[in-house]
């Protein structure tokens, strides 16, 4: 009994940390988008009056030039060459999308991590004939909610070039991605226990 109740006590430690660790993080990105918004607020804005042309008293025979579109003619000094050759730009995703985007894959895993975990690792210990051992699951949760983080900007960034798909379809694809990584991880990691470490607890 005192040591489910210790377990639980280590999970609860556990999962508070990771949470600690979350809001500094998003408390840090939130200073960084404070930092932007105040720059963008600092910067000059430019006014142009009315421009008028008489086409009727120009003469074009040949026309050549750069043709420059949504671009600060402040910031036209730093530019060489701005090209677009036939391909599709990967515009970043707003940081407020992809934060809420990033919380939602989080909390799905979460849940995924309370109501699947203990039965894929005990599943996973008899197909590789390790004998039941309950203290590995604590070690495998603390190690997969610290990865979470990357691993949900990781996939994020690499559905971002897909601009066509459907956020919430991108979404779901991300999850099963990270439900199947997890799988895979406690295969590999119990097929990895060295023999002495097997049926010990952690």
């Amino acid at each position: 009994m005192y040591q489910d109740i210790y377990q639980y006590l280590q999970w609860v430690q556990q999962y508070t940390q990771a949470l600690e660790r979350r809001i500094a993080s998003l408390e840090q990105a939130l200073q960084i988008m404070r930092a932007e918004i105040k720059q963008l607020d600092e910067k000059k804005s430019i006014h142009v009056d009315r421009i008028e042309y008489k086409f009727d008293q120009l003469k074009v025979e040949t026309l050549e030039g750069t043709l420059t579109i949504g671009l600060n003619p402040n910031d036209l000094s730093g530019i060489e060459d701005f090209s677009v050759q036939n391909q599709a730009l990967n515009t970043p995703m707003p940081p407020k999308a992809q934060m809420e985007r990033s919380m939602k894959i989080e909390e799905a895993i979460y849940q995924y991590l309370e109501s699947d975990l203990p039965q894929i690792i005990e599943e996973t210990q008899k197909r590789l004939g390790i004998p039941p051992n309950e203290s590995y699951l604590s070690f495998i949760k603390e190690d997969i909610v610290k990865q979470l983080p990357n691993r949900i900007d990781e996939h994020l960034k690499a559905a971002a070039s897909d601009r066509s798909a459907d956020s919430s379809t991108v979404d779901e694809q991300i999850i099963a991605l990270l439900k199947q990584e997890i799988q895979n991880g406690v295969l590999t990691f119990l097929s990895n226990l060295p023999e002495n470490l097997k049926g010990m607890k952690f």
